[in-house]
């Protein structure tokens, strides 16, 4: 790994003009990336690509414009999995020659650093190259695991490392760059990238895009499919899959007025338009940044708007994460931490308090059994993390998300709204486009909090110690009160009925998360009987559901299990049922006989988790 350089405010700010070195640069080290932007660094890319289904191959090439230091000799760039076919470097006049290139030793989490020779004239490098089967960033989907059925898909996921198995580019979240593409599919297919964006087919298949604000490579997306386009606003709209896209617009009605709420609070929206795609059910997350061009699950689409605060979460990228940067992976809380209470703070502002105060209690709840989780690794429940040697993906729990959180309330509480607000505002303009360590946040804190407040807050138990603080606030929902209030009669007389017909999506999953711990499966089946779990429709109540229904083997829920797990391919909510199956040898049995059919309908990013599971590792 290479150690790279930024400033005070900017990191791995290149050269303006070849030739010119940075300077003011303090040493920062990003282990994830054999990068060597203090010699040579990317500033736009320009991708000339072919997706080909039959082979399941990205194949063409990378055109890259470089800044370089005088006596820069060479450029590195992060491969994974990739075949490099042939590499030129080209002048300010375009006069293209041969390059030397070397591939380095090949790393199971980093790849193969590409080494290309540079002469003090180059200012492109272009690379002729093809993806391969192993690419961990594309998700080859045939026609039948789709919602139409009738065309396959393409899907990209690039976040943290995998940019890297489908572009040659320096893939570390410090070097930002500008972006153009075109790409050439299927005549019959759409292609649709983290930029400006087509809102139809071509005849051709040709699509031409462009990225004018400069962004890390794990922004980089593609998607190819058969979708079609509605508008929500001047600026806002959604892609889906023509038998889906009515629903989905309808469900994603309220973006326009997220992005209002958000600019009022935080500053101008900086990307333009914000569309969302609506993906095939097997995508690994609820959902994915990507510029412009958010990428969803389609298991928010539940017909009520009761999830859309994922919507809200992935607007929020827009300022925390797209706009001010983690300047590496073990900085992560910055990009997760501070968009949890965005997100927060739109849905407060969307639904009000009491609405939003159901949110962040379940997110307690999920924060408590990540720290449960993790409690032989105590290190990983810092907010800033040391990754070195393993994959970024590790630091991809509810840590960096809800314990980040829960910092940044305790100090907006701390110094109240009529301070906290103006100096967060004040971070992403600032810093935009800019990225950031934890250390320089913490800085900047300093400016905000008094030395008493620092000390009450104490900042560095929350930023560097294990564990959740004795000063964690405390949601309190008083609707979830009621909740509580209902579930404590419930079950004292088989003849209790409860009012349950204007719950949200939230009140349920806090009924059943509350549900005593002395439960089985006959009082599984009147709670089916009355409430209808095992038939729902809504992918967060059946996770927890058939996650109770293994747990207290209730057998009636079991084909639901089976059907569940062939139909989503979401991280969230096949890793607990996957791992509440491996705790019995019944349950093993069932695990691996579902996984085997499955697996193949999963994107690599989760059947390797699963992966990991089932063999014992997690």
């Amino acid at each position: 790994m290479k150690t790279y350089f930024l400033s005070i405010i900017i990191l791995l700010l290149a050269a303006c003009q070849n030739n010119t070195k940075p300077a003011e640069k303090v040493a920062i080290q990003d282990v994830h990336s054999y990068a060597n932007p203090q010699e040579a660094v990317v500033k736009h890319l320009d991708l000339d690509i072919h997706v080909n289904f039959e082979e399941k191959i990205l194949e063409g090439w990378a055109n890259i414009s470089i800044s370089h230091a005088e006596d820069a000799k060479h450029i590195i760039l992060d491969t994974k999995h990739l075949s490099i076919l042939k590499v030129e470097i080209s002048d300010g006049e375009g006069k293209k020659s041969q390059a030397h290139f070397t591939l380095g030793k090949e790393d199971a989490i980093l790849g193969t650093p590409l080494n290309v020779d540079i002469l003090p004239s180059t200012q492109k490098v272009h690379i002729q190259y093809a993806t391969s089967s192993e690419a961990d960033a594309l998700q080859w989907l045939s026609p039948a695991q789709t919602a139409g059925k009738q065309h396959p898909v393409l899907l990209t996921q690039s976040q943290a490392i995998n940019a890297r198995t489908w572009v040659p580019i320096q893939d570390g979240p410090g070097i930002r760059f500008t972006y153009s593409a075109k790409v050439s599919v299927p005549k019959e297919l759409i292609a649709l990238m983290s930029a400006e964006n087509p809102t139809t087919k071509n005849a051709e298949g040709i699509y031409n895009f462009r990225m004018s604000q400069p962004i890390p490579a794990y922004l980089l997306a593609l998607a190819v499919g058969d979708y079609q386009f509605l508008p929500i606003s001047g600026r806002v709209g959604v892609y889906a899959e023509p038998i889906m896209l009515e629903k989905c617009a309808n469900e994603l009605a309220e973006t326009e007025k997220m992005v209002v709420l958000a600019e009022s609070m935080y500053g101008k929206y900086a990307w333009e338009r914000y569309d969302v795609i609506v993906l095939p059910p097997s995508f690994p997350f609820g959902g994915m940044e990507n510029p412009r061009l958010t990428f969803a699950t389609p298991t928010i689409i539940v017909g009520d708007k009761s999830l859309v605060s994922l919507i809200a979460h992935e607007l929020a990228h827009s300022w925390s994460g797209n706009l001010v940067t983690n300047a590496t992976w073990d900085d992560f809380w910055l990009n997760e931490g501070f968009t949890v209470y965005v997100e927060m703070r739109i849905m407060e502002a969307l639904k009000g308090h009491n609405y939003s105060e159901m949110l962040t209690t379940l997110s307690r709840q999920e924060l408590d059994l990540a720290l449960s989780d993790l409690k032989e690794t105590p290190d990983d429940t810092h907010l800033k993390l040391n990754l070195k040697g393993r994959n970024p993906d590790d630091g991809v729990t509810d840590i960096a998300y809800v314990k980040g959180y829960y910092f940044l309330r305790l100090l907006e509480e701390t110094v109240g709204r009529d301070k906290w607000d103006p100096f967060l505002k004040a971070y992403f303009t600032e810093n935009a486009f800019k990225s950031m360590t934890t250390e320089l946040f913490l800085e900047r804190l300093n400016t905000l909090l008094s030395a008493e407040q620092a000390q009450k807050v104490n900042i560095n138990e929350w930023v560097y110690g294990a564990g959740l603080p004795q000063n964690c606030p405390i949601p309190n929902s008083p609707y979830f009160g009621k909740v509580e209030s209902a579930l404590s009669v419930y079950f004292t007389d088989e003849k209790n009925v409860i009012i349950t017909e204007k719950w949200s999506t939230h009140e349920w999953l806090h009924f059943l998360r509350s549900l005593p711990t002395n439960i089985d499966a006959s009082k599984m089946a009147r709670l089916d009987a009355d409430f209808h779990f095992t038939q729902s429709q809504n992918p967060e109540i059946q996770c927890v559901w058939y996650e109770l229904s293994l747990r207290y083997k209730y057998t009636a829920a079991y084909n639901a299990v089976d059907v569940f797990l062939n139909s989503v391919g979401r991280r969230k909510f096949l890793l607990p049922l996957y791992k509440e199956m491996m705790k019995t040898p019944e349950g093993t049995a069932m695990a691996k006989r579902i996984y085997a059919k499955a697996r193949a309908g999963y994107h690599p990013i989760s059947y390797q988790s699963v992966d990991d599971i089932l063999s014992g590792k997690e």
